[in-house]
């Protein structure tokens, strides 16, 4: 029973639907999926029924009344383990959910279970699998997260994202994923890996789910997306543009054809050229931050930390502070700098990832098609729009400034209206 949160979440509240009904039909897609997926790092399918019976048995909790949500294994839960991918933390028990997993079961939301993460939010990637194709990665690092909602286990997942981490498996897998404005939702209870990055995101399977989960997660009544009329959108190519692969630049390209001719006023934009040194600056800020988030693992169980991010932590450390302070001031300048270098655009459109998902699940795939925006603070959100020469699945990219991020959600439900998901 394939059914978005919005969908699922009326058909609870007009009685046509229960919540066990629905968990049990996403715990069957598990059973049937994941000995090839492994998109989940723990699950407990008794705790996820016995939740769904009570919300069947007692009045509406709200907006998400009886559906299921996974949580990436870097956020806390009070009745599963955050193991965070690292055998440094296999067995941890946190006492109280993190915010983000409070607000979604105050909600009504029915926790499934814990998604495998890249160690420690990095890049040293887990056991699972593309949904689409096994031998290829999905992406990371909340790989589990994609893979889950891509697979049709669940059908909204927490994730994280740093560089890349949700919006590349987003784009690999095939799913909508969102990563929200800097802060807006809250950080309680999630493992900080680089404070001034570090962004909680999600991925659903429509917009409007997208919506929906948002909303709960800011604490805040959902509303139905605006109609709006054709958006002014910029066609960004960034400084990263020819090192896509031509299937990422064609489903851009594609998509602003074909957005252009259903209404939308299109024009290139290009960004000022000295946003292309940003790429640099946020790896200085990731890896200055990183060596001293992970002050305690570093000092006490090194051993236990992968040899790549082993090599960051020492990497970060030899930062001078200087450099550190002065690309925390480029990004700062660029942040400002922003809104006006949209060029009165309602959003931008631009590479969703380097193209397919890459072969063989040794790596993630490249960060920096996502990086840059993560590093100005602003929403953006993929779409699964687009296949490549192999099948899989190819996203495209919206972004805008920060605080923007429901009427970036109104230019995607437009966008996608329109452009429709690959048969």
């Amino acid at each position: 029973m394939i059914l978005t949160a919005t969908e699922a979440a009326r058909r609870i509240s007009a009685g046509t639907l229960t919540a066990e009904a629905y968990a049990r039909s996403c715990l069957e897609a598990v059973a049937a999926r994941e000995p090839v997926v492994r998109a989940f790092a723990a699950l407990d399918a008794e705790a996820a029924l016995r939740a769904a019976r009570e919300l069947d048995a007692g009045p509406s909790r709200g907006p998400l009344n009886g559906v299921p949500f996974a949580v990436k294994d870097v956020i806390d839960t009070a009745d599963l383990p955050t193991e965070m991918g690292s055998p440094i933390w296999q067995g941890y028990r946190p006492r109280v959910d993190a915010a983000c997993v409070a607000l979604s079961r105050a909600a009504g939301g029915v926790m499934l279970g814990k998604t495998v993460t890249a160690e420690l939010a990095y890049v040293a990637p887990g056991p699972t699998t593309n949904p689409h194709d096994p031998a290829h990665t999905p992406g990371g690092s909340s790989s589990g997260s994609a893979a889950a909602v891509a697979a049709g286990m669940v059908p909204l997942a927490l994730g994280t994202q740093t560089g890349g981490s949700v919006l590349r498996p987003a784009s690999f897998c095939g799913v909508v994923g969102l990563k929200p404005s800097y802060g807006a939702i809250a950080r309680p209870g999630m493992k900080l890996m680089a404070d001034s990055l570090d962004t909680i995101g999600l991925m659903a399977r429509t917009v409007e789910d997208a919506n929906l989960f948002l909303a709960v997660l800011t604490a805040e009544r959902p509303e139905p997306l605006p109609d709006i009329a054709p958006p002014r959108i910029g066609l960004c190519r960034t400084h990263l543009w020819d090192l896509a692969e031509p299937a990422a630049r064609e489903a851009v390209e594609n998509a602003a054809r074909r957005l252009e001719a259903a209404g939308a006023v299109l024009r290139d934009v290009a960004l000022p050229p000295d946003f292309a040194a940003l790429t640099e600056a946020r790896v200085t800020i990731n890896d200055h931050e990183i060596s001293r988030a992970l002050a305690w693992e570093w000092e006490h169980r090194r051993a236990g930390l992968s040899g790549r991010l082993a090599a960051t932590v020492e990497k970060g450390r030899a930062i001078p502070r200087a450099a550190y302070a002065a690309a925390q001031g480029a990004a700062a300048a660029a942040r400002a700098r922003f809104p006006e270098a949209m060029a009165g655009c309602n959003a931008l459109l631009t590479l969703g990832a380097a193209g397919e998902a890459p072969e063989g699940l040794a790596s993630t795939g490249d960060s920096r098609f996502q990086g840059l925006w993560t590093l100005l603070h602003g929403p953006a959100v993929g779409l699964p729009t687009h296949r490549g020469p192999k099948g899989l699945p190819v996203g495209i990219q919206l972004v805008a400034p920060r605080h923007a991020d429901r009427h970036l959600l109104a230019v995607a439900r437009w966008a996608m209206d329109r452009l429709g998901s690959p048969s």
